[in-house]
């Protein structure tokens, strides 16, 4: 009647102190230690590649990577006390970040980490204290002081082996300069453009910190869940867990209030208190429920309303307002338009003494298939069969989800700003950057920053994105006019950058230099390229010259020469007549060309009316004449 399960043993202490220790685990528990890779990059004699176990708390950079320079602190080496300062291990300005090395003992694994970041540490390194295979940091309890942890960390950590962390010690004790690299790139298989990732939650909402964090997550993540869902990006699996009583105490009265049917499906006491409030089997009864409302709304293409059903049945059916039960679970479902007799199908009858499907592939389901461990705690998030790691938050979890996609392949909710991992805003990135224009090549996304030459205003640049980015093509010379030389003085303004050609910067006419950073003014009249006329006198003007002329004369730029102002005016005046004849002699001629045509066609008209009254037109036949048979007569 089921297998064995392995699951925490602090909540096998507790479940026996409340007398719990019937419920039996369902099979050899298997937890597998989720790992990235930690690379020295100096110094050269620990170059190379090591293990580490990612701690389930904080915000690991699920998809990218972290450079940062290791720091073993000359006091308090355990991390269990604050530190002197809160920026002891903040980075100067343009060097990289600090990760601290810490050992392990004396208190919580939390609690080392927290105190780091409270002294400026960008990540933490935690040195085992005996030689074994690595192990997953996490909390073996739960209380105030552990919950302040818990939500509060946002940086990075790992367990590292004693033999490698002696060795860093080592290093940094004799002053050597220890860099390494952490890379969470591989710690989730990204094979396709969709991602499948299961919760293992718990309809309980009288568990203490962790349920509190786990139903403040339902409601955070719903609207990217079901953004990714509707999109096809995703397919999400909800998943509870179970245990069940073993034979020989199906008939106490612990089993039958914590269990159904019949002792195969149990969980522990909400309140941890049997003489009140709720019993297991109203959780279990609630959990089956959520399941078959999954399956009901999954058959009618519609999985994301097990989101909507989730976070609303924790808004409106607490247990603390008595009103966790069926009646209260069906007005939700009525609400969302989920069809309750099919959930009620689904879910069969808890008081039968048989198997229930639904939950028998739940508690199979527990057990680890392949590179995936049991699973043993609650929360549980799993990415492409992969167990996360890290604080269940919004942000965390939707950067461990878009690292299982294939690169490139991202939705758009993956390159939001939900998600951007801000090294934009330290030194712009180490990328190139315009501060006149603010125009930079830094962009945050979830991998972490890229240096890529941007658009900007219609614009596109070009370049290594690093130490340089040009405008190019039409509209170039708005941004900070191409990067090339502008001034203006006396209201006139000159420029070197041009819309058409190379696109290099070449200095007007009028002007001498790189482009860039200078254009000379040319003395023209110096040089004697302009105003050469004998009668002519030069005068230089910035971007220009002036020239004029000895007596009436006057200077034609053109022709680079001077004329007299009466023959100028002479000229003019006959050009003037020559115009006006001109036209005057086109307006005769059009006017005798109307005129002509006008009285030839009223002179045709009146002669074809003439003749038509004096001989016969060929449209008429032939008239006798009787005159002439009258003179024979």
């Amino acid at each position: 009647m089921g297998r064995y399960v392995g699951f925490p043993l602090g909540f096998l202490l507790v479940a026996w102190g409340l007398g719990l220790g019937l419920w039996a685990p369902l099979a050899a528990g298997r937890f597998v230690v989720e790992k990235n890779s930690l690379m020295v990059i100096s110094p050269s004699e620990l170059k190379g590649k090591h293990d580490s176990a990612i701690g389930n708390f904080g915000i690991p950079q699920y998809g990218g990577s972290m450079a940062g320079a290791v720091v073993y602190p000359k006091e308090n080496a355990m991390a269990c006390d604050q530190f002197s300062r809160s920026d002891l291990f903040k980075p100067k300005a343009g060097a990289l970040p600090n990760f601290i090395l810490i050992d392990r003992g004396d208190c919580l694994f939390a609690k080392k980490v927290w105190n780091a970041q409270n002294a400026g540490a960008s990540a933490v390194l935690v040195v085992d204290d005996k030689n074994e295979p690595l192990i997953t940091m996490d909390l073996p309890r739960e209380d105030d002081e552990a919950a302040k942890y818990i939500e509060n960390i946002t940086i990075p950590s790992a367990l590292i082996d004693k033999k490698f962390g002696e060795q860093l010690k080592k290093a940094v004790r004799s002053g050597e300069m220890v860099n390494v690299n952490l890379d969470w790139r591989e710690a989730v298989p990204h094979p396709d453009d969709r991602v499948e990732y299961e919760l293992w939650t718990n309809s309980n909402d009288e568990c203490g910190t962790k349920c509190d964090m786990l139903m403040n997550f339902l409601k955070e993540f719903k609207g990217v869940a079901q953004l990714l869902e509707k999109g096809g990006y995703s397919q999400f699996t909800p998943h509870y867990i179970t245990w069940f009583c073993p034979q020989a105490f199906i008939i106490s009265k612990q089993c039958k209030s914590q269990c159904i049917n019949n002792g195969r499906y149990c969980a522990p006491d909400p309140e941890q208190d049997f003489s009140t409030g709720y019993d297991g089997k109203d959780v279990v009864i609630e959990n089956l429920r959520q399941l078959c409302v999954f399956r009901v709304a999954n058959e009618s293409k519609r999985p994301w309303i097990w989101w909507d059903y989730v976070t609303d049945f924790h808004i409106r059916c607490p247990m603390k307002e008595k009103k966790y039960n069926k009646h209260c679970a069906e007005t939700v479902m009525k609400s969302l338009g989920l069809d309750i007799k099919k959930v009620d199908q689904c879910m069969g009858d808890p008081n039968a003494d048989s198997e229930n499907q639904i939950l028998k592939i739940e508690q199979d389901a527990q057990v680890g298939t392949g590179s995936r461990g049991d699973v043993t705690i609650l929360p549980t998030l799993i990415v492409n069969n992969r167990q996360y790691r890290g604080k269940l938050e919004k942000k965390a979890v939707l950067k461990a989800i878009c690292a299982g996609f294939e690169e490139n392949t991202e939705p758009p909710a993956c390159l939001s700003d939900d998600i951007e991992t801000n090294e934009c805003l330290d030194n712009n990135g180490g990328c190139w950057q315009d501060k006149a224009s603010n125009i930079t090549a830094c962009k945050d996304t979830f991998r972490g920053r890229v240096c890529e030459c941007p658009v900007f205003g219609g614009v596109q640049f070009k370049g290594d994105g690093y130490s340089n980015c040009e405008a190019i093509g039409p509209g170039r010379c708005r941004i900070n006019n191409g990067g090339c030389w502008q001034d203006s003085r006396d209201g006139k303004t000159y420029s070197a950058c041009q819309e058409s050609g190379d696109g290099k910067c070449q200095c007007p006419p009028g002007f001498e230099g790189d482009g860039v950073k200078a254009c000379e003014n040319i003395n023209e009249c110096k040089k004697k390229t302009a105003c050469q006329c004998p009668e002519c006198s030069c005068k230089d003007t910035w971007g220009s010259y002036d020239c004029t002329c000895s007596g009436d004369l006057l200077y034609i730029k053109e022709h680079d020469t001077c004329i007299s102002k009466k023959a100028s005016e002479a000229k003019a005046t006959w050009a003037a007549v020559w115009v006006l004849l001109i036209v005057l002699a086109i307006a005769a001629f059009g006017a005798y060309a109307i005129y002509k045509y006008r009285l030839r066609s009223y002179m045709d008209s009146e002669i074809r009316a003439i003749m038509a009254q004096y001989m016969p037109l060929d449209s008429q036949g032939e008239v006798p004449s009787h005159s002439h048979e009258e003179d024979l007569a």
